[in-house]
């Protein structure tokens, strides 16, 4: 009886410790930890400002300390960092109309549009790369079960963007 009695509490403890290891690993593994860990590996220093779509698998991030800007597609499994020099510019497009611009060489079109109701707010970061000429994050999207915040805070981070783009492409 006794002996029954201990391999029972070693199976519970196995399966208790076992079960604890998958959580542990779940965790670890969640789609916005991970953006955020490639992230900060491919900066090598925490950003200024980053945008995650964790819905589309995407994330940005800037940062003036290493002077780059990183884009990751597939959860963080791929990306590219950019050097300032190479940023062309931006735009917040709302419900498929460019709302507020900064480019390179031109005059900002400021964000004068607030848009409560809005279905989906992109941010477009523009490169000076022949094959990766843009990069489209969705900051808010209506359809998106993922989705969490408000068409208001995605404005107000793609406002946050522009204002750090204009600063970097007007140095």
């Amino acid at each position: 009886m006794a002996e029954a009695f201990r391999v029972i509490l070693l199976v519970a403890l196995a399966a208790a410790l076992l079960t604890t290891l998958a959580l542990a690993f779940a965790w670890w593994m969640e789609p916005p930890r991970r953006m955020r860990r490639a992230l900060l590996k491919a900066l090598a220093a925490p950003p200024e400002v980053e945008a995650m779509s964790v819905g589309e698998g995407k994330a940005c991030a800037l940062n003036f300390d290493m002077e780059q800007v990183v884009v990751l597609w597939a959860s963080g499994g791929h990306g590219l960092a950019y050097a300032f020099e190479e940023v062309d510019g931006g735009e917040i497009i709302v419900d498929g109309h460019v709302v507020a611009r900064v480019r390179r060489g031109e005059s900002r079109k400021a964000l004068d549009v607030l848009a409560p109701d809005a279905e989906q707010v992109v941010l477009r970061l523009m490169f000076a790369d022949a094959r990766n000429p843009e990069f489209e994050l969705a900051l808010w999207d209506a359809t998106s079960p993922a989705q969490t915040g408000s068409p208001g805070e995605a404005l107000r981070l793609g406002r946050r963007w522009l204002s750090h783009l204009e600063a970097l492409v007007r140095a």
